[in-house]
């Protein structure tokens, strides 16, 4: 199995003992029924999934704190984190199984607009080549070489193919072993080993993962986007939830929006942001229905969600926030006008 990302952590509602006895953790039921967190500034706020989300939450801010629109705030943003060298964001990242690095991203506005590229080579900024999508063609999803010769034809440069001295490395040590190991838990949240520390585990399990990012305007208007280079080590043409409009990212500016990261894979198979946008309809707070989406994925992964992680982060329209993981610790950047930190996500498993 390609475990793309890995959390685990949720509150059960009646998921019996079967799973209770096949998980190693147990359920955290203490302090998971609080609605979340609610924001300070009425707007512009800004949130972003990692430690990553620091540095692109403060590029986003100078759209907002400006006046600009929450579309161009989320596409700046990210783009910090796919400009850095980074295991997971960029064509800095690991590679698939095959030795090439392949992108996806998408991106989404207050308008139902969205635009989204998979499976794109050397291209610096796949959220950027996902707007022009959006903007450009009458399309939703560019892929492959499709994507890649639009960018072009767009005015993006066409990188080098070679990879970067530390994918170079993950993958020489990779290679040496004769079946594909998941990357551990969270790894990217270890003090040593984050999306932006030098060093890395010797097996190439710095492996992770995803930058989304989900921003409101002052004009009360809400926009996301997603990127990254999906699972190191992947096999060759597969592509994860966050270039999925409705799985790893949505939209309904009535309502709010969500993203999300971990095993893409099994965000897909729940259709998972949008049916946590869905559940904000109907009354749950954004942790509330992030929660539930979360308790979903696991009642369907059954003994199998010890081994996976999926979070989910959210945004309503009067800026309340929240986030909701399978494991603990999966952590969110939050920027506003008088608030910029990291926070602990809560989550089902403690």
């Amino acid at each position: 199995m390609y475990n793309r990302r890995k959390f685990i952590r949720t509150t059960s509602l009646g998921l019996g003992a079967t799973l209770a006895t096949a998980a190693s953790a147990k359920p955290n039921t203490s302090t998971n029924d609080s609605p979340g967190l609610a924001s300070t500034a009425t707007s512009p706020i800004v949130i972003s999934t990692w430690d990553a989300g620091l540095e692109a939450n403060k590029e986003a801010w100078k759209v907002l704190a400006s006046k600009g629109r929450a579309l161009d705030a989320v596409e700046q943003g990210v783009r910090v984190t796919e400009n850095s060298l980074n295991c997971c964001v960029g064509l800095g990242a690991n590679p698939d199984r095959d030795g090439f690095v392949t992108l996806d991203a998408c991106i989404m506005d207050e308008q139902y607009n969205c635009g989204a590229v998979a499976f794109l080579e050397r291209i610096k900024h796949p959220v950027s080549v996902a707007r022009r999508v959006m903007e450009k063609t009458p399309h939703v999803m560019l892929v492959g070489e499709g994507a890649q010769q639009f960018a072009v034809a767009e005015g993006f440069t066409l990188e080098s193919p070679a990879l970067s001295e530390s994918a170079q490395s993950a993958y020489a040590e990779w290679l040496k072993r004769s079946n594909y190991r998941a990357p551990r838990i969270n790894i990217e949240n270890q003090q040593q080993h984050g999306p932006f520390a030098p060093a890395k585990l010797p097996n190439g399990e710095w492996n992770h993962d995803t930058i989304g990012m989900l921003a409101l305007d002052a004009s009360g208007n809400l926009s996301g986007s997603c990127t990254t280079s999906g699972a190191g080590f992947k096999m060759r043409g597969r592509v994860g939830d966050s270039p999925i409009i409705g799985a790893g990212l949505y939209v309904d500016n009535e309502v709010g929006a969500c993203v999300a990261t971990g095993q893409g894979e099994d965000v897909i198979r729940v259709a998972g942001a949008s049916a946590v946008v869905e559940a904000m309809r109907s009354g749950q707070s954004p942790m509330q229905a992030c929660r539930l989406l979360i308790e979903r994925i696991v009642r369907i992964k059954k003994a199998a969600a010890k081994d996976i992680q999926v979070a989910f982060l959210a945004i309503d329209k009067k800026g309340n926030v929240g986030a909701f993981a399978i494991h603990p610790g999966f952590s969110y950047a939050l920027r506003s006008a008088n608030q910029e930190q990291l926070i602990a996500a809560k989550s089902f498993f403690a």
